[in-house]
């Protein structure tokens, strides 16, 4: 008496979804790109960490500066072949042959988007940690930390209210 195994199907690309896409690896370029034209002007030891009100709390060598763009690469890689299996994914409804090419829809856009919300999440964070290192200022603010968050939030909660919706 299990449920019956899902339907595996290959979702389709939207026109918005592929320019997520093109915008996700038009941002992960730049990022690239300007982690390495800001490298040689940054001083030996920058800032690394931040506490939750923006203030600096760690500080390393200037090679640190590659870590967000290798994460968020990583992240790209992962979440772009994950979605690839959205009949794989947790859901709040059972799914079945008439729901399942929305809920998979609604899911592999969500994890489109949370990529753009991660690249660029990231990216405004070494931005900010060049702009300080090279201005010796060390502040992101509350405010920023704010809105960062909200970048993974706001998406998530929109994605959940549309799976609701779709049950």
């Amino acid at each position: 008496m299990g449920s019956q195994p899902r339907p595996i199907l290959k979702i389709k690309l939207t026109k918005s979804d592929m320019i997520i896409e093109i915008i996700s690896v038009l941002i992960l370029a730049t990022f690239w790109f300007s982690t390495f034209f800001q490298y040689n002007s940054l001083p030996e030891i920058i800032p690394t960490h931040f506490n939750g009100d923006g203030s600096v709390t760690g500080n390393g060598p200037k090679y640190m500066i590659f870590g967000l763009p290798i994460i968020s690469l990583l992240f790209y890689i992962g979440l772009t072949y994950v979605s690839r299996f959205p009949e794989k994914f947790n859901y709040m409804t059972e799914i079945t042959t008439q729901n399942a090419v929305k809920q998979y829809s609604i899911a592999t856009q969500m994890l489109r988007v949370m990529k753009l919300c991660i690249i660029i999440m990231f990216f405004a964070v070494e931005y900010k940690t060049v702009q300080d290192g090279l201005n010796g200022k060390s502040d992101l603010g509350g405010w920023f930390m704010f809105c960062i968050v909200s970048l993974i939030f706001i998406p998530l909660f929109y994605f959940l209210v549309q799976f609701s919706k779709n049950n």
